[in-house]
This record gives C-alpha cells, sequence and structure tokens, in this order.
C-alpha cells in the first residue's frame, strides 16, 4: 500500500515537546467520554458514543420507562443525535428546525426555524448540531441547504455579529468559482474558538476540509481533500483532472484530539461516483483517513482506503479515538469502518497500522473506456465484520422458492466482493453500497472494546452506456437524465422508494413541471442541488420526464462531454416477498476487541417477527444508526427495521431490555443526566426503509 507519512519538521518538534512535558502521554485521569451533558455530536469529540453514568445498568435497565415525548409536528428523515447541555435537550426536527426542551420533562423553551429567515432552503437529512460557550453565552450552530446559523442557546436567537446577520452560505470559502450549492449533513466539532467542518459536495465541485471562527463565521483554515494542482496528491490524477471531476469530501463526520489538536477525518469517493474513465489513478484524498493539525489544516499523515473508487464506496462513518493495549503498551489509536465491514486501525500519532495492511488483486475491467486499480487495501486485523463475497453457501435460507430465485440469479451474475469489474452486465454488489458499517458511527469502552452495527444486504452492480446500441446519440433529454439522475432514480426511471430515491414514472400526473424544477435546483432530501447544471441541460431533463417534445439547445447539441457509461441506479436484490436474497444474518451487531483484533462476541440486530413465527431463527434486519456504550455495562442501540430501542450486556450481547417504538430510531442515542437522573434519549420517525411517520423524541428514565 502506497503510504505518505510526510510530518512537518514543525509538527515533529512540537509532538517532542508535548512528550517531554507529559501532556502526550497516553495515560489518562479518567476516560474519554460523556458525563451528565451530551453537548457533542456523538457524545465527545473523539467521537468514541461512551458515557460515564452508570445509574442506569445491567441491575435495572429492565425497569426502564417511557420518561416523556415530544412530537415534532413534521414527516420526514429524522437522524438527530440529540444534544443536551445543562439540562437543556436540543434537537434538528426533520425539516431542520431547532427546538429547545426541558432534558427532565420535554417542556419546550423555543424553537427556531432557518426558514423564516431564508425561504427558499432546501430540506435535506441533518444528523445534529454544534454546540460551543465563552463561559459566558453558548452557541448552537445548525444547518439548512447551504446555510449554518448561530443562535443563542438560551433564547434561540440569530447572533447578529456572526457572518451575515447571523449565518454563513457553506458554499463560500471553498476557492472555487462562484458560491456552489454546499450542505452539511453532518455536524462537526469545536476545537478552541473554531468549528471545523466537511461538507456536502455535487460530483463537479472539489471536497475541503474547513475550520471557521466561532465567534465571526470568517474561514480560518482549509484543507482541498481534492488536492489543487500542485500540492501533495495531486500527482495521484491525471492530467487536467479538475475539469472532470469533484467530491472527495468528508460528508460522514470528523474526530478530534482535543489535547493534541489534531482532527481526523474521513472522506467520500470522487465524482462521478461510478465512472472514473476520465480520472485514472489512486485519486488522494478520495476514501481516505486524514489527520491534520487543529489550528492550521496542515495535513500530517493520511491512508488510503479504496484506490480510485468506482463504486461509491465512500468512508461512511466518522473516525473513533481510543486507547488500547497492543503488544504490553498503552497505544492512542483511530479506528474506522468501511462500507465493506472492514475495520482499519491505526496509531493515532504516526498513522501506521496497528496490524499489517495487504494489497490484494481485484477482478480487471470489462469495459475498455474504465481502468480499475489493480489492488485494493485489507486489514489482516480485526478481522471482517460482515462476509466479504457472495458464495454458493450464501444462498437464501427463507424459503425453497428464495434458495431456488437467489442460485439462478447467482448462477447469472456471480460476485466479485465489493469492487466488481464495471461491466454493462448485472453483477451482485456484495459487500454492498449501504454497508457494511454506516454512517450512525461506532461506540468505543475505554477497555479497547468496540461495538460496531453492520448491514449484510446484497445490491446490483451495473453500468449501461450513453449512447444507443448503433453507436448513435440519445435524444438529448435522455441523455442528459442518464448522467445526472439515473444514479439515484434508474435507467428505468423506477428509483428506489426504500432508499430514499422515489420513482419517477408518473411524476407528471403528481408535480407539476415548474415543481420539478424547482425540486432540481434546489435539491432536498436526498436529492442534491442542480444549481450547477445548465439551464438547457434542466430542461432537457425535465422535458424528458414529461414525456415532451425533446429540447433542442445548441448547447447541448455541442456538448460531446458527460460520461459515455451511468450507473444503472441503487438496487437492493431481494426475493419475491422482499427480504434480502441471501442466507441471514441481515444485520448484527459486533463487539471487537481492539487489544487483540478478534471479534469478541457477534449477534443479530433486529427481527422478523413474522419470519420467526415461521420457525426461521432470528435474522437481523437492515439497520441505520449507531450505538451507545456506557459505564453501566450497557450497550444502548435502536437502528433496526423493527423499529425497536434495545439494551445489550456489553460484554456478551445479551439482549436485557427493548422498547417497541412507533416507528424506525434511525439515528444515534443520547445518554444524559438532568439533577441526578439518568436519561436515554432517541429520535424516532424517519425511515430509509417505510413511510415517514411524524418525528419524534423519545426519552426513557427509571422509575422515581
Amino acid at each position: 500500500m502506497k503510504n505518505h507519512l510526510h510530518f512537518s519538521t514543525y509538527y515533529l518538534i512540537i509532538l517532542c515537546f508535548l512528550a517531554y512535558f507529559g501532556t502526550a502521554c497516553t495515560q489518562k485521569t479518567k476516560p474519554e467520554g460523556a458525563g451528565a451533558d451530551w453537548a457533542t455530536y456523538l457524545g465527545h469529540p473523539s467521537g468514541n458514543q461512551y458515557s460515564a453514568l452508570d445509574q442506569i445498568n445491567r441491575s435495572n435497565v429492565a425497569q426502564l420507562e417511557l420518561a416523556w415525548t415530544y412530537g415534532t409536528g413534521e414527516a420526514a428523515n429524522y437522524q438527530t443525535n440529540n444534544l443536551i447541555v445543562d439540562g437543556w435537550l436540543y434537537t434538528a426536527t426533520p425539516h431542520s428546525r431547532v427546538v429547545a426542551l426541558d432534558g427532565a420533562t420535554g417542556k419546550e423553551h423555543w424553537t427556531f426555524d432557518p426558514s423564516d429567515i431564508h425561504e427558499s432552503l432546501a430540506d435535506g437529512d441533518q444528523r445534529g448540531l454544534m454546540y460551543w460557550h465563552d463561559g459566558e453565552v453558548g452557541r448552537i450552530l445548525t444547518m439548512k441547504g447551504n446555510r449554518l446559523f448561530a443562535l443563542n442557546a438560551k433564547s434561540g436567537a440569530l447572533i447578529p455579529s456572526f457572518g451575515e446577520n447571523g449565518s454563513i452560505h457553506l458554499g463560500e470559502g471553498m476557492d472555487v468559482s462562484g458560491k456552489p450549492n454546499v450542505t452539511l449533513n453532518t455536524p462537526g466539532q469545536i476545537y478552541k474558538d473554531l468549528f471545523i467542518i466537511g461538507a456536502n459536495v455535487g460530483e463537479d465541485v472539489p471536497g475541503a476540509i474547513r475550520a471557521f471562527d466561532i465567534r465571526t463565521g470568517k474561514r480560518k483554515w482549509i484543507f482541498h481533500s481534492l488536492p489543487r494542482p500542485g500540492e501533495f496528491g495531486s500527482d495521484t490524477w491525471p492530467e487536467n483532472y479538475l475539469e472532470r471531476t469533484g467530491g472527495a469530501s468528508d460528508w460522514s463526520g470528523l474526530a478530534i484530539d482535543i489535547p493534541r489538536g489534531i482532527v481526523y477525518v474521513s472522506t467520500e469517493t470522487a465524482g462521478p461516483d461510478f465512472y472514473g474513465g476520465g480520472r485514472y489513478g489512486e485519486n488522494l484524498f478520495a476514501n481516505s483517513l486524514i489527520a491534520l493539525d487543529a489550528n492550521t489544516g496542515k495535513r500530517l499523515w493520511h491512508q488510503q482506503l479504496v484506490h480510485h473508487d468506482l463504486w461509491d464506496m465512500d468512508i461512511p462513518q466518522a473516525p473513533t479515538l481510543l486507547t488500547v493495549e497492543h503488544e504490553g503498551n498503552k497505544v492512542d489509536i483511530v479506528a474506522v469502518g468501511t462500507k465493506m465491514g472492514l475495520l482499519f486501525v491505526f496509531d493515532r500519532l504516526t498513522g501506521e497500522p496497528l496490524w499489517p495492511i495487504e494489497e490484494r488483486s481485484q477482478a480487471a475491467t470489462k469495459i475498455d473506456e474504465i481502468q480499475t486499480w489493480p489492488t485494493q487495501p485489507f486489514p489482516t486485523a480485526p478481522p471482517p465484520l460482515m462476509r466479504q463475497e457472495y458464495t454458493a453457501e450464501d444462498f437464501s435460507t427463507i424459503s425453497p422458492r428464495a434458495q431456488q430465485m437467489s442460485k439462478e440469479v447467482f448462477n447469472q451474475s456471480g460476485n466479485y466482493g465489493a469492487y466488481p469489474p464495471p461491466s454493462t452486465e448485472q453483477t451482485i454488489m456484495f459487500p454492498g453500497y449501504d454497508g457494511g458499517m454506516e454512517w450512525g458511527g461506532a461506540a468505543a469502552d475505554p477497555e479497547g472494546i468496540l461495538y460496531a452495527n453492520v448491514n449484510e444486504i446484497p445490491w446490483f452492480y451495473q453500468l449501461v452506456p450513453t449512447k444507443k446500441a448503433d453507436g448513435s446519440a440519445l435524444p438529448n433529454g435522455e441523455k442528459q437524465y442518464l448522467i445526472h439522475c439515473a444514479s439515484c432514480h434508474g435507467t428505468d426511471r423506477k428509483g428506489n422508494p426504500a432508499g430514499g430515491f422515489p420513482s419517477l414514472e408518473d411524476v407528471s400526473s403528481r408535480l407539476g413541471r415548474e415543481t420539478v424544477m424547482q425540486v432540481m435546483k434546489k435539491g432536498g432530501g436526498r436529492m442534491p442541488a442542480f444549481d450547477q447544471v445548465s439551464q438547457g441541460r434542466l430542461d432537457a431533463i425535465v422535458s424528458f420526464l414529461f414525456d415532451e417534445e425533446p429540447v433542442v439547445s445548441s448547447e447541448i447539441d455541442r456538448d460531446k462531454q458527460g460520461p459515455p457509461y451511468v450507473f444503472r441506479g441503487f438496487q437492493r436484490w431481494n426475493d419475491e416477498e422482499g427480504y434480502p436474497a441471501i442466507k441471514p444474518p441481515w444485520g448484527t451487531l459486533n463487539a471487537v476487541d481492539l487489544n487483540t483484533g478478534t471479534i469478541k462476541w457477534k449477534v443479530p440486530l433486529g427481527e422478523h417477527e413474522e419470519l420467526t413465527e415461521r420457525g426461521v431463527p432470528v435474522t437481523g434486519t437492515e439497520n441505520y444508526g449507531g450505538p451507545v456504550v456506557t459505564a453501566g455495562g450497557l450497550l444502548f442501540i435502536a437502528a433496526t427495521a423493527d423499529a425497536k430501542i434495545r439494551a445489550f450486556d456489553k460484554d456478551n450481547g445479551q439482549v436485557l431490555w427493548e422498547y417497541q417504538l412507533p416507528a424506525e430510531g434511525h439515528a444515534t442515542p443520547s445518554v444524559y443526566a438532568v439533577n441526578g437522573k439518568q436519561y436515554l434519549a432517541i429520535s424516532v420517525g424517519g425511515s430509509k426503509l417505510k413511510p415517514h411517520p411524524e418525528g419524534a423524541v423519545f426519552v426513557f428514565s427509571l422509575p422515581d
């Protein structure tokens, strides 16, 4: 594996200074994690999803009961990991209103709606908030569409000295021309008086990590995660690469080693996601774990976990920081999981892997215009948390018909693991696009145990040409649809409703032409804004969707660009009953001992009760949202398709408590205390798998 571990002389001097005075020592007086407050996304800047509270523990968790609920009145994805500070709970609702509630009773203190300030802001999945205080005034930072707002934590009022009367445009300061429609679904972290964030960018916008002054909103530094010509990493791209690509940003979150001043970020693939014919190379810093100086943004080290990604294998979760016992020594490490169900573990200071990483040969492309990278990295420990290839041993066992169907498809399609060769033939994609691990993050116990939930769902992978079989050009609208829309909504326009991508087959009967145009320009939900796409191309797409006469545009007629192949669309491989076409488990919860690099235990996560009643062993379900581990010996997680929140014994995976929620809890829980009483909060309502019920916060506690 090519390794770029180039420390600056300046940084080495600082490390030696810290080591001399003991501040870089790995010995800690108490475990890092959340206490009475859950004041940071995922509980702590380290991203460890650990609570030091133990009032709720193995002996009494079965007594947990509902303390209060708060209904948002909004029906959409609700993925917020709620913040709790000084007894107040702060949540971002499905439509990105911010609400401050009493953490003990659920009484509303105030609410703020960004749409009251900027009416045109698009809705999108929001997973949390940021909180900061200077000893006097607390601030809440929130996002909607392309703007980030700063609020007074006690009143909900905008702070006018921040940015432009209380907000900044997220597209400013990206070091690109204009103001691209940059959004942010995962909050950043606070370091001193800086807030550090990644970004959601279009496939044609180069990604970046940025730090801003939390008082003024002014940018303090930027790291180009898609390097500019002449910068380190630019030699891993072909000539004139910025004309054909973007992305390589960090949408999944980051972690900060506060004492050392190091920020760790995990990045996505470069764009276009599935066609890389114009960007052959390793493509740094896409699909990478990167360590940056939190004060300056200077790169300290990096490790790329997927080379020249052609399969949308973004690093899907924020890094996790913890300390382990390795070969007799205490080692501060950073761990990150992948969609392939692999855990990569590195020394936090040097970037060296704790266990060797092997570069393994991969199948060559079946399309001449697309070149694959010959090898991909695999850690030798810990073992993969999921199967790495669909084989004959994995045919469905749910029913004889499902088994026969999965056998027939397998014999026709085959499977190459997570890196199938680009092909116009349908191929099984397993591990799949939604994990393995996902954005809910992993929980880390101070004893060196990491807990992660995993999906084992098969998908299909296929590319289709953007020209006719005889080589002639497609109509303008159809070609533009294939280039810009088909990867989500499918070449057949049927979409993937379960994955959040609606069918567009009959869109003209449901929506007006102007509404569709506005959604394309503004975005919303999982739909990015097409603000960088010309009006002529947008007109052509809308005409195609409405089965109108093809738009005649000299701009499009002149356009010889655009990929010659596009992704057919996200297609889960399900059997005739709608279950994953693979032998269970379909979702698991895993405890990984990072002291030894071994799996401590693995249990199914979630249940299809109708299958259990048929005599099928518990299968686990597809799951989204992460776990929290506590000093009380418990692991709390919702996430599952059966809409339950559960408490597991962290030592053996035994279920000690469960509660039937009214809808799926696709968020990471928060654990906190008010006036000495411990609570558990989960955002409920919003789903990738079913229609969206009203979002609500559910809070549990022990009886008085």
